[in-house]
């Protein structure tokens, strides 16, 4: 269902889950996987702040997701698409302790190639990453 499915910014869309924080993205993970997406990067940004700086804060983890064959189309298309790579999924805890997941737009991302062999590839991953949002 689309049921909470808001945009929440000019290049992303997410919701609110009904999920602790763990649940949360190992859900991701499994409902990314479905559609074809690897994690390829975990950035625990909580536990880097802490480390570095001793700052405190609720969970946020960044995964960079990658779908293989995509990818790589892309990447033939125009080989510096990768310093837009992989597609970021934020999962994060907000003060009231509600879990919230966001996606990476593609489309808004990857317009920025300016490239028309990239535009059908924008939009089936934006394809996919909505379908793992409804599942969630």
């Amino acid at each position: 269902s689309t049921k909470g499915i808001s945009k929440m910014s000019n290049f992303g869309f997410g919701k609110t889950l009904e999920l602790d924080f763990d649940s949360a993205v190992q859900q991701v993970t499994e409902e990314l996987a479905k559609e074809g997406f690897g994690i390829l990067t975990v950035i625990d940004v909580q536990a880097t702040l802490k480390a570095k700086l001793d700052l405190d804060m609720r969970p946020y983890r960044i995964l960079g997701a990658c779908n293989p064959v995509l990818a790589s189309q892309a990447i033939s298309a125009e080989p510096e698409i990768g310093l837009l790579l992989p597609c970021n999924v934020l999962v994060r805890e907000d003060d009231e302790g509600h879990v919230h997941v966001s996606f990476m737009d593609p489309g808004a991302v990857l317009g920025l190639v300016d490239d028309a062999r990239v535009d059908p590839l924008a939009e089936q991953v934006k394809g996919k990453l909505e379908s793992v949002l409804a599942a969630l």
